[in-house]
């Protein structure tokens, strides 16, 4: 019986060398945990992780508790020089209530500038225009200044305001939700407009309800 021979090399030398996969200087680039990026008035860290919250805390955060045909609740804040106003002040005009993330960020500032390009359109209908976010007095005095923003701004720090309109945010709750209303002369809701990434919708919308009124 023919017998077979194997060469003298081992079996594992036969097979090819695997080299360890190890990172080169050609991989993506890391940002610094300095860097940051603005979407919208959301401002996060490229170093930190975004987590989704769970669908039980989304669905919370999907429905307003303002709705057309209601009297929204009272507030009393600080504007942009440190004066307190309520919302009683504006009772007997129309008054546009507009919630937006934060200042110096580009849809915030689109928005804002819209107002602002607009506002002679709003005081022929009679109304104030009024801004909501959670930066505190400081902040929007030197937004303000800065825009040349002729109506209020109120600070709504904890965000307290915007949790009893229930206004709700964007992206997974992560990013503060730009929403709009417009109270009749009552104080009665008669509109609710929401748009986050076309500002100046807002303004647009808005107008139009007034003038009908």
């Amino acid at each position: 019986m023919a017998s077979i021979s194997l060469p003298k090399h081992s079996l594992p030398s036969l097979l090819p060398t695997l080299k360890p996969i190890t990172s080169s200087s050609q991989n993506l680039p890391i940002l610094s945990k300095s860097s940051q990026s603005q979407f919208y008035g959301l401002k996060f860290s490229h170093s930190t992780s975004l987590s989704i919250p769970s669908s039980s805390s989304v669905k919370n955060t999907i429905f307003a508790k303002v709705n057309k045909g209601q009297v929204p609740p009272s507030f009393t804040l600080k504007d942009q020089d440190g004066k307190t106003l309520s919302l009683s002040k504006f009772k007997g005009k129309p008054v546009v209530v507009y919630f937006y993330p934060a200042d110096e960020t580009p849809g915030c500032t689109k928005q804002a500038c819209a107002f602002r390009d607009s506002y002679e359109k709003f005081k022929k209908a009679g109304a104030e225009v009024v801004g909501i976010s959670g930066d505190d007095s400081s902040s929007h005095k030197a937004f303000a200044k800065k825009y040349r923003l002729p109506f209020t701004l109120l600070s709504d720090e904890g965000n307290k305001i915007r949790k009893e309109w229930g206004v709700p945010a964007d992206l997974f709750g992560t990013l503060p939700g730009r929403q709009t209303y417009v109270l009749d002369k009552k104080g009665v809701v008669q509109l609710i407009y929401n748009n986050q990434f076309q500002p100046e919708k807002h303004i647009d919308e808005t107008l139009k309800l007034l003038q009908s009124l």
